[in-house]
């Protein structure tokens, strides 16, 4: 299936540049048509390589396809690691991103940079698949850098406003601090094994993991532990894990396609897939097991917190997704793998849905974002209430939705993982956030969703006398990410979860392994469902629905005087625990202060100053001394002459 590899990967290439290069000259219908077909052909090829590996009976292949260099006997190659893990991580990347080139369509058809994002977009596919199909750790390094530029591109596509600016270049700072880890990570893959080929590397685990480190002077560490934490750090900056996320809600400065394809489907899964694909790796490092578990659980509680204040109809949905990337991210520190991967797949089919229809709710709205200023949505717009509502429903893991079977038994999967019990806080924190953190998602997401569908008319008569239901280019792809979000989890978690889908992409220790352990009591989607009532994590989504029904549309009044009350810790959150005021004001401040300090005081005053400016004052100085022996009268130079040659006989005669 070589051929149908590189078709997959270059056609959205090949798009991107025809549509950015050529814009002009093909006018905006050649640009959307020509990128949306050679997406639409990526993700047939993907669906029908995944078809192949998992019912066709093809095996994995590991091909190299070229080797770009050659340095003191480390090859660096271009190649595809294609097997069950990277065909579905390719379908959906594909899927995901042919729904928003759609949708795009629609909402950003009076944009003067029209060609442009599509362009974009599709730049931004080929760097995704780039990463997810690498064999190598060069070719993802590639591939983890290429997102990261074009989600730059795309975060400040309107440049003209400042705020995007900043945006974008938090976004790309920030990265740049996961992505030193990484790289740091990779190097340290490279001196223990002497190559960057996954396969190698993976077959000389044991060795890696039977030698140290010294990372600061007189501590060994353990090598694994070391590369494993590095390359986490890594995965910190792309999937915006606490205190690495700050990039993420301010993505949202980006048009609302670009925060779609960044948050359900390339860039923030990157670090979650590349954790997936480390298995072998991190299953021989408990230590790097534990950090990952801690900073996914911190993440997966306090970032939903902050969704409850938000009022800002695209952050809302921003903050719930910091929030299920630390629910993969506990998953992952619990060896837990594939139900990760199972909730990224679902997730990124409803938080892609969840993302479209708040730009159809922006666009009705006529770009008002403030969910304070909607409500009464609902008999306007029937087709983005209804799959909003599905697309919320499989965000708090409503039973039957695809949220339901990925985040149930994610958490499931986490309460099994027993062998953290020799580090009891560990397991504990896991627990406790995934289960608290059900009913903060529910508070939030339910908040938004009666803000803006329900209760009172709160808009203006203009925009409420143009309110009408968003044109079929916007609302197709909300049904077709819908069906998905429905239907995808009963489907696929039995295959996916306790059929041994993923094979030996993924690779889990015996005694970590608590999906096997789950899969003994394992009946079925149906005995799942019919088992839900009875389950902490169902009472808890009710819970937190119930409570936003109750403070938001029966009694709406209480919200204030909870924040009246409450006014230090609604600071807090309003505030987002003030990690932009140390960052901006704190680390970005004191940088500037200590370069304005330099400025001054060493540029100014010692180098221009003293140095350069000091010599040729001096000179300047010397120089106008000198300049007053030079009157120009006869008697005056006769007389120095005279007064010259006496001192040099009164020389001659004392030296004699």
């Amino acid at each position: 299936m070589y051929p149908y590899y590189l078709t997959i990967v270059l056609a959205p290439l090949f798009a991107a540049i025809v549509a950015g290069f050529f814009g002009k000259q093909i006018g905006r219908a050649g640009a959307h048509w020509i990128t949306i077909l050679a997406v639409g052909l990526s993700c047939l090829l993907s669906a029908y390589v995944l078809y192949q590996l998992y019912w066709g009976g093809a095996e994995p292949e590991n091909i190299s396809v070229y080797t770009w260099a050659v340095t003191d006997g480390l090859r660096m190659e271009i190649g595809f690691l294609v097997d069950r893990l990277t065909a579905l991580m390719m379908v959906v990347v594909t899927f995901v991103s042919l729904m928003v080139h759609i949708y795009t369509i629609g909402y950003m058809h009076d944009d003067p940079g029209y060609s442009r994002f599509f362009s974009y977009i599709s730049l931004f596919t080929f760097s995704m698949l780039m990463l997810v199909m690498s064999n190598n750790f060069l070719q993802l390094f590639f591939g983890w850098e290429a997102v990261g530029l074009v989600s730059y591109l795309l975060i400040g596509f309107w440049f003209k406003r400042e705020t995007a600016i900043v945006a974008n270049l938090k976004a790309f700072l920030v990265n740049r601090v996961g992505d030193f880890g990484f790289l740091l990570g990779i190097a340290a893959v490279v001196m223990f094994t002497g190559t960057l080929d996954y396969a190698e590397v993976f077959a000389s685990r044991d060795s890696i993991a039977a030698q140290s480190i010294e990372v600061f002077g007189g501590t060994a560490w353990n090598a694994m532990t070391v590369i494993c934490i590095l390359l986490f750090i890594g995965a910190m900056g792309k999937s915006a894990q606490a205190p690495l996320h700050v990039w993420l809600p301010d993505s949202m400065e980006g048009p609302t396609p670009i925060s779609a394809l960044i948050h359900a489907a390339t860039m923030v899964t990157a670090g979650i897939f590349m954790v997936a694909r480390m298995s072998p790796l991190y299953e021989l490092s408990e230590v790097a097991l534990a950090t990952v578990i801690v900073i996914g659980a911190i993440t997966a509680l306090f970032m939903g917190l902050l969704g409850i204040v938000q009022n800002d109809i695209k952050r809302v949905v921003a903050y719930s997704t910091l929030s299920q990337l630390g629910y993969m991210t506990v998953a992952l520190g619990a060896s837990a793998y594939g139900a990760a991967v199972f909730h990224l797949m679902t997730h990124a089919f409803f938080k892609a849905l969840l993302f479209l229809a708040a730009g159809s709710v922006i666009i009705a709205m006529h770009h008002e974002q403030d969910i304070r200023k909607m409500g009464g949505l609902r008999k306007y717009m029937p087709i983005t209430y209804w799959t909003s509502l599905i697309g919320t429903l499989a965000l708090i893991g409503f039973p039957g939705s695809s949220g339901f079977y990925s985040k149930d038994l994610l958490i499931e999967a986490v309460r099994d993982s027993h062998w953290l019990s020799t580090d009891a806080w560990v397991y504990w924190i896991a627990c406790l956030s995934v289960l608290l953190g059900v009913f903060v998602t529910a508070l939030y997401s339910f908040r938004m969703f009666f803000l803006v569908f329900h209760g009172k008319e709160r808009m203006d008569a203009k925009t409420r006398s143009h309110l009408h239901e968003t044109p079929a280019v916007v609302t197709v792809p909300l049904i077709l990410l819908a069906v998905p979000s429905a239907v995808i989890g009963w489907i696929t978690v039995e295959p996916i979860l306790f059929g041994g889908f993923f094979g030996e992409s993924i690779v889990v220790g015996e005694s970590h392994d608590a999906l096997a352990k789950l899969g003994e009591h394992w009946h079925g989607s149906l005995a799942l469902l019919l088992h839900a009532p009875v389950t902490p994590v169902f009472w808890l989504a009710v819970a937190g629905t119930a409570t936003a029904w109750y403070l938001y549309l029966v009694r709406p009044e209480i919200p204030g005087k909870i924040v009246e009350r409450f006014s230090s810790a609604y600071k807090l959150l309003v505030n987002k625990y003030y990690f932009d005021d140390l960052y901006m004001k704190g680390f970005a401040g004191a940088g500037r202060s200590i370069g304005k300090v330099l400025w001054e005081k060493g540029d100014q005053r010692l180098i221009d100053g003293m140095l350069v400016n000091g010599t040729a004052n001096s000179v300047g100085r010397l120089a106008g001394v000198l300049r007053q022996l030079q009157t120009g009268y006869l008697y005056t130079y006769a007389f120095a002459m005279i007064i010259g040659l006496t001192m040099f006989l009164g020389w001659l005669v004392w030296f004699r």
